[in-house]
C-alpha cells in the first residue's frame, strides 16, 4: 500500500481512463455526496465512470444530482477498470462484493482513524471531517468548474457527517468549505428538509424502538434495538441512533439492527469513549465518537459481546 497525496491522486486519475467509483454498504450522506461529486468530475474530465454499490439506495438521498448513474453489484456483473475509487471506507470488507466484481488497481480515499490501508493506493486524512471535504480539495487543486450539482453533494457529504456543522468534528476549514459550497448553490434549507423528512412507517419504527431503550452502567450506556420483525419496506433507521445520544449522561449511545437471524449491525455514538477502537474489536471502524461494526450471532449475544468491550471503557 502506497499512501499518496493530491497531486499524486490527481496524477493516477490523469494517466487513466476508465473509472469504477464505490464505497461502503449502508451508504450515508458522505458516501454517496462523495462518489456522486467525484462521478460528476471525472465524467468532465472525458472519462469513462462506473458507479456500483453492494447495498440498496436510500431512498431520502434521491434529491442528489446523478443518483440514478449508481448501479447495483447484481446489475453490472464483472468488470474491468484502469482503477477502482473506494470512497468513504476503511476495510476491505466494507465495500462487500464490490471487490470481487471489479478487476483493476485499487485507490482509497478516505477520512476514518481507523483505516487499514487495504487498497494499492491510498489519500487518507483523519482531520478532515467527511470524506466529501476531500472530494472538494481535489476538484479545487485540479482547478476544475465547481458545478451546482457538485456543490450540493459536497454539501450533503460534509454536513451529514458533521451534524450539520455541530459535532466535534467540525474545523475551521470545514465552516470556509461549507461556505464556499453555498456561494455555488448549494441551499442548505431545502437539503436538510428533504434529509430530515421521514416516512410514516419510518416515524412508527421510531416509536417502536425508542421503546427497547435500555440503560447499562449507570446510566453511562444506552442501547435501542431494531429487529427484523419491526421493518416493513422504506423504513430508515439513520436517525435512530440520535435519540439515545442526547440523553444526560449517557457517554455511549448504541443501536443494534439485526440483518438476520445470525447478524447484527451495529452503530455507536459518545461523548468521550474512542468507539473506533471499540468497533475494530468486531472488524468495523470508524471515528472516535462515531463508529459501527457487524456481529454475528443474535441480538442478544450480540449485545453481550458488544458490552463486555464496552463497561470497562466507560469507567477509564
Amino acid at each position: 500500500m502506497k499512501t499518496v497525496t493530491e497531486a499524486e491522486v490527481l496524477a493516477l486519475i490523469k494517466e487513466n481512463r476508465s473509472f469504477v467509483l464505490t464505497a461502503h454498504v449502508s451508504p450515508d450522506g458522505d458516501s454517496l455526496g462523495s462518489l456522486l461529486a467525484l462521478y460528476e468530475f471525472l465524467t468532465s474530465q472525458g472519462k469513462q465512470v462506473t458507479i456500483v454499490l453492494d447495498d440498496i439506495l436510500p431512498p431520502v438521498y434521491r434529491i442528489l444530482p446523478h443518483w440514478e448513474a449508481i448501479r447495483s453489484v447484481d446489475e453490472v456483473g464483472r468488470i474491468n477498470a484502469d482503477l477502482l475509487i473506494i470512497l468513504d471506507a476503511s476495510t476491505a470488507d466494507r465495500i462487500g462484493r464490490v471487490g470481487e466484481i471489479v478487476h483493476a488497481p485499487t485507490l482509497n480515499i478516505d477520512h476514518h482513524v481507523s483505516n487499514r490501508g487495504f487498497t494499492d493506493h491510498r489519500w487518507l486524512d483523519a482531520d478532515a471531517a467527511a470524506t466529501g471535504e476531500l472530494i472538494y480539495r481535489l476538484i479545487e487543486k485540479a482547478k476544475a468548474s465547481l458545478t451546482k450539482e457538485m456543490a450540493i453533494n459536497l454539501y450533503t457529504a460534509i454536513a451529514t457527517d458533521c451534524g450539520f456543522f455541530r459535532y466535534a468534528n467540525t474545523k475551521p476549514a470545514t465552516m470556509r468549505i461549507g461556505a464556499e459550497l453555498l456561494a455555488h448553490g448549494a441551499e442548505p434549507n431545502v437539503i436538510a428538509e428533504a434529509l430530515e423528512t421521514v416516512s410514516m412507517n419510518t416515524m412508527r419504527l421510531t416509536v417502536r424502538a425508542l421503546q427497547t431503550m435500555a440503560f447499562f452502567a449507570e446510566g453511562k450506556i444506552a442501547i435501542i434495538t431494531v429487529t427484523k420483525d419491526m421493518l416493513a419496506n422504506d423504513e430508515s433507521t439513520d436517525e435512530l441512533i440520535t435519540y439515545p445520544r442526547k440523553i444526560e449522561g449517557v457517554d455511549v449511545a448504541v443501536m443494534l439492527k439485526q440483518r438476520d437471524d445470525s447478524s447484527v449491525k451495529v452503530s455507536m455514538r459518545s461523548r468521550t469513549v474512542d468507539v473506533s477502537q471499540v468497533a475494530l474489536q468486531f472488524g468495523g471502524g470508524g471515528h472516535a465518537r462515531a463508529a459501527g461494526c457487524s456481529i454475528e450471532g443474535s441480538i442478544e449475544e450480540a449485545r453481550e459481546k458488544l458490552l463486555a468491550v464496552i463497561l470497562p471503557k466507560v469507567g477509564e
